[in-house]
């Protein structure tokens, strides 16, 4: 019995494709890594190739690398000049994400660095056009006060998961649960911040878009 199309199919089917490339990496991702959810995956990664475009940027920061995938969706959208230097606080995570970037048609666009983005991202000497924060949602309003300091005026952040599987909208969040509370204090200072235009698309589990003022 065949099962009932839905939307999401729908969509996928009425995109871009994501590539033999990045599909392999997908699946690598779900058969080798742990937390395979993390993985932006084809909608948002074609997303995220996009807004690249759109924005033009020369250079991109990435907080949280994962698999790579993110990466090099946004490496696809980069400008022949442009470079994205991603970040990784987790250096197991190397061994299975390096080949994958050096192996890629963009290996001279991506500069993968272990460590914690909060030391490396001072030492970097680098203005970004353009931002993307998927790392640990405790510290993301330490990530965008880090990158708005780094952002040009009219630059462009996105931070992911600022929905968090919809526990942003529950007014009775465990004492423990410091990364529901992370994205709901980061939710909160964002809006009522005046430095930057936000808005929040509700894609897969939040994706908030924010504009540095000029």
């Amino acid at each position: 019995m065949a099962s009932e199309p839905n939307t999401e199919d729908y969509i996928l089917g009425h995109i871009d494709a994501e590539g033999e490339y990045l599909n392999k990496l997908y699946r690598a991702t779900h058969l080798q890594l742990l937390y395979p959810h993390m993985v932006s995956g084809h909608l948002q990664g074609r997303i995220l190739k996009m807004l690249t475009h759109m924005v033009a940027p020369k250079n991109v920061l990435e907080i949280g690398t994962y698999s790579g995938y993110s990466a090099l969706c946004m490496a696809e959208g980069l400008p022949k000049d442009g470079k994205i230097y991603t970040i990784e606080i987790n250096d197991e995570q190397e061994e299975f994400t390096r080949p994958w970037f050096d192996n890629s048609p963009y290996a001279s666009q991506i500069e993968f660095i272990i460590g914690d983005a909060l030391r490396v991202v001072p030492t970097l000497d680098v203005t970004f056009d353009m931002a993307f924060i998927d790392g640990d949602k405790r510290k993301y309003l330490e990530f965008y006060e880090l990158v708005l300091k780094h952002l040009r005026p009219g630059g462009y952040m996105l931070a992911d998961n600022t929905l968090w599987g919809g526990h942003v909208v529950d007014e009775h969040v465990r004492e423990s649960d410091l990364q529901t509370q992370g994205i709901q204090h980061f939710n909160d200072f964002v809006a009522s911040d005046d430095r930057v235009e936000k808005v929040i698309l509700p894609l897969r589990d939040g994706l908030t878009i924010i504009r540095k003022k000029g």
